[in-house]
């Protein structure tokens, strides 16, 4: 992986988890989700 792979990796983690922690429990709630899982999620995200 270089380094452009890496840095646009890591930067759509960070987006996924600064969107996601924008969001309010209910918003969760109603996604399926916890904010015990943003962390797990984003790191999905930085893979895709």
């Amino acid at each position: 992986m270089n380094i452009l792979n890496s840095v646009q990796s890591w930067n759509r983690e960070r987006r996924t988890r600064n969107a996601l922690n924008g969001l309010s429990a209910h918003q969760l709630e109603d996604i399926g989700l916890t904010r015990n899982a943003i962390n797990d999620i984003a790191r999905k995200a930085r893979s895709l």
